[in-house]
């Protein structure tokens, strides 16, 4: 059967059977819960017991606090990246590039593509925010000049830097590790001797840059949106009938009282906005490593970047509130979908699940097969917990030690996992979200495409573990 082939049954399958993402969350919830419950329970405690410590262990996961300024810091930024989309001159902008690649499905799923997967590896948030707007801009695009489109085929292209991330500059892991300490304090529980061969850090030089990475980043830059235009040759196209009007820049108002007309001044918003952008470079240039460091870029310098352009480009406060009004609906899902991943994450450290996968793969593995036994187990926890930082915070410790008892160098075991976290982006649609919001499509539209895409990514990171 032909990926073409597969893909259409897949999408029939997900229409008639998958949920709404809110329900699959709830549905692992239940899930682990369950598992939980019946594999990991202590033998010194009661059956009783056991559920009042994971009951408590998801409640604490839901409303962590730190956590919670993750779904909020994600949530303000699909509203910026919204607002800043629905901006005349950032639709100029992506005019300029649709005008290149919407001719047709093909040549528009490639284009996305490609771009996608280039911003994402510099950046993750930049690379969620630019798909989603760039998806819906093509949208647009084909349905104020009639041409036939598969949308949905769009938006999967617009989530595929998803699945490239974590081998790029801003992976969660990837830069965690070149913290000095950060490898010793994830290895507290190794004996003297394998503590000894732990490295202070693991810079970019080996994780980053390392040949393995830079060949199988350029394998999916290159792969990926071939594969792409190749399904846009064979999926059916039609009118984009969806409602992807651009909010007018400006707010007719009959009457403005005194100090309101703040809102409709043009040099004021302007100027506020430029004031932002300001102080987002002062960071940048201030950050440890400076502007080539990268370091500064982070989800609240990204809100603070997205923040500055849409008011800059809104021009006036009323009109970049109008932006803000449209985008905030599509912020819903994030704000009660997140704490149930993270009542998941709760769940999951405190029963020791992902311990107990990490374990078992590590029991059938051999030097040679380790690095894909460690990216398998690594996408599988993804599902559950779909977090890159939360993700190495779990199975860090777990990495380092089998590691180091295999005899697998520390940054390919790290990298796997890396790899492993990004792929199963394309079937757990919870950083899909932002997306769905921006560009009006559902999780079932987009998931037959970007199954196909974990497929080819998969496919590509084994043979580079395999290889190197």
């Amino acid at each position: 059967m032909s990926l073409s082939g597969f893909s259409d049954g897949f999408a029939r399958v997900f229409k008639k059977l998958l949920p709404s993402p809110f329900g699959i969350a709830v549905s692992l919830t239940l899930f682990v819960f369950l598992v939980a419950l019946c594999f990991m329970k202590p033998p010194e405690i009661s059956f009783l017991s056991h559920a009042e410590n994971l009951a408590f262990s998801w409640q604490e996961g839901l409303f962590q606090s730190n956590l919670l300024t993750f779904a909020f810091q994600m949530a303000f930024m699909l509203v910026l990246g919204h607002a800043l989309a629905l901006t005349k001159p950032f639709s100029q902008g992506i005019d300029l590039l649709t005008s290149v690649f919407c001719k047709n499905t093909a040549l528009a799923a490639f284009g996305v593509t490609l771009l996608t997967v280039m911003v994402a590896l510099f950046n993750w948030g930049l690379g969620l925010i630019f798909g989603a707007i760039f998806a819906r801009k093509v949208g647009e695009y084909a349905l104020q000049r009639n041409i036939p489109l598969n949308y949905p085929l769009i938006g999967a292209a617009g989530y595929s830097g998803l699945m490239v991330w974590h081998g790029g500059f801003s992976g969660s892991s990837l830069s965690k590790i070149a913290e000095p300490g950060e490898l010793l304090s994830k290895a507290q529980g190794l004996y003297a001797d394998k503590l000894a061969l732990v490295p202070e850090a693991i810079t970019y030089d080996e994780t980053v840059f390392s040949s393995m990475n830079i060949s199988i980043s350029w394998a999916l830059i290159l792969i990926l949106p071939a594969v792409m235009y190749w399904l846009g040759k064979r999926k059916p196209s039609e009118k984009t009938v969806r409602n992807l009007t651009p909010a007018s820049e400006t707010i007719i108002v009959s009457k403005v009282l005194g100090a309101e007309r703040i809102d409709h001044l043009s040099w004021v918003g302007i100027g506020f906005g430029l004031l932002m952008l300001l102080v987002a470079s002062v960071v940048a240039w201030n950050a440890d490593g400076g502007i080539t460091g990268w370091k500064f870029i982070n989800p609240n310098w990204i809100n603070l970047v997205l923040f500055g352009l849409a008011l800059t480009l809104h021009k006036t406060f009323s009109s970049f509130l109008k932006g803000v009004d449209e985008g905030i609906v599509g912020a819903a899902g994030i704000l009660v979908q997140f704490p149930l991943y993270f009542g998941i994450l709760g769940l999951m450290t405190s029963s020791g699940l992902v311990e107990c996968i990490s374990h078992f793969f590590v029991s059938v593995s051999t030097p040679a097969t380790y690095p894909v036994f460690t990216f398998i187990s690594a996408g599988i926890v993804n599902i559950f917990v779909p977090s890159g930082g939360g993700q190495w915070a779990i199975q860090g410790p777990i990495i380092i030690q089998s590691a180091l008892e295999i005899g697998v160098p520390l940054n390919k075991s790290i990298l796997a996992m890396a790899y492993g976290d990004q792929l199963t982006n394309m079937l757990q649609p919870f950083w899909a979200l932002p997306l769905l919001g921006i560009t009006g499509l559902r999780a079932k539209e987009i998931l037959p495409y970007t199954l196909v895409l974990m497929l080819v990514g998969a496919l590509i990171f084994v043979v580079g573990l395999v290889i190197f």
